[in-house]
């Protein structure tokens, strides 16, 4: 009998992914790295009147209008105070076979590090003070925990347009 909590465990091959790691806080966090498309050193974000909290503004990125969202305000912390670490995560992700390029602020991104499925628990149903939808799972490396984000969910096309027209109204 499996334990809660615990992935399950099947004769299939282990399956190792890699995710980027950085840090929000004192809080580690982490990204299939096949979201990520680039880190780019903060320098400066264009503000957009009106928008919801977690939208900090928009950069432009070789012509492209990025928008930047503060991922510690999407997940219910404090706004990112920026640092000298502070960084820009170029993410894309997929929405209705459409391609949406993002950047996430972080406060500092730490490293890549492979981690196959044994070593991940499932996302727990409370303690981690964020949406359950948002978290992949649980990793642990060393003595800390990262907490993997479902990049879809945490950071949904549909939920966050939703949210900018509800600000506007």
């Amino acid at each position: 009998m499996n334990q809660p909590g615990k992935a399950k465990k099947s004769n299939l091959p282990e399956v190792i992914k890699q995710y980027l790691t950085f840090n929000i806080g004192h809080e580690y966090y982490g990204l299939e790295l096949s979201q990520t498309r680039e880190i780019i050193e903060y320098n400066g974000i264009t503000e957009v009147p009106l928008m919801p909290n977690f939208l900090r503004g928009v950069i432009n990125l070789r012509g492209e209008v990025v928008p930047v969202i503060d991922l510690a305000v999407r997940l219910g912390r404090k706004p990112i105070q920026v640092q000298k670490r502070t960084c820009i995560i170029v993410v894309e992700l997929e929405n209705n076979e459409q391609n949406h390029v993002l950047g996430l602020l972080a406060d500092a991104v730490s490293e890549v590090i492979e981690m196959d499925d044994e070593n991940i628990e499932d996302a727990p149903s409370f303690g981690a003070n964020i949406r359950a939808d948002f978290i992949q799972g649980i990793a642990k490396r060393d003595d800390e925990f990262i907490v993997l984000l479902d990049a879809n969910s945490a950071l949904s096309i549909r939920e966050l347009a939703h949210l900018v027209e509800a600000q506007l109204q």
